[in-house]
């Protein structure tokens, strides 16, 4: 796409700046990215509020805050191959495509994948590659990972997509915490061991098996 940002974008990039994303390679691939092209037509006026919206298939896109502050606590640099569980609209996808080497994504709703597809087509994002699927085993053809994302709440720590992390590497997941959710971020010691760190509450919709019967 071309032309000049929307200033309605560069206002949202400067609201995350000041709510405390400070990373400015992260700051910038929001900027490159118009989350309008990723939110149902009916909510194009809402596109650059600090927000979740509703999408299709029941799922949602997470407030940009959100994905702004997971993309940066996963520390992604231009050698990164990246795992990311749950595709939804493709934003967090088309984010983290403009920070890493390569991005695989799973998504379990084919018309979402669809759809994800057609938006990275028109940003001409070459650097993703997408499949329809259950998330919840990762993608082990690929593995190992530098960096997985979860954007999806799953009821425990998801152990085997950890288990598809390099020695050196980061996943973010939110894992369910008694009543709440938690954003965790997981780093694999270059010796094997994992360390876990909890971050900040969030709430996402919860990570399913198995490919969507439907949709």
């Amino acid at each position: 796409m071309t032309g000049a940002p929307d200033t309605r974008l560069i206002q949202l990039v400067m609201a995350l700046r000041s709510a405390g994303v400070s990373d400015k390679r992260v700051l910038a691939a929001i900027e490159r990215t118009p989350r309008a092209l990723f939110v149902p037509e009916g909510f194009s006026d809402q596109a650059y509020e600090n927000r979740a919206l509703p999408i299709d298939c029941g799922q949602t896109i997470s407030q940009p805050f959100v994905v702004a502050a997971m993309t940066e606590a996963l520390q992604v640099d231009d050698r990164c191959k990246v795992l990311e569980i749950g595709t939804g609209s493709g934003y967090q996808a088309a984010v983290l495509a403009r920070l890493a080497r390569r991005v695989y994504t799973i998504e379990r709703y084919r018309t979402l994948a669809r759809e994800a597809e057609a938006r990275f087509a028109a940003l001409r994002l070459t650097n993703i590659v997408q499949r329809t699927g259950d998330g919840t085993k990762g993608w082990p053809e690929q593995a190992p990972f530098d960096r997985i994302m979860v954007t999806a709440g799953a009821s425990e720590r998801p152990d085997g997509l950890l288990a598809q992390l390099k020695p050196g590497g980061v996943c973010v997941a939110p894992v369910q915490n008694g009543p709440v959710q938690t954003l965790m971020r997981y780093r694999r010691g270059e010796d094997g061991p994992l360390h876990e760190e909890a971050l900040f509450d969030v709430r996402f919709v919860p990570l399913v098996p198995g490919e969507a019967k439907a949709l």
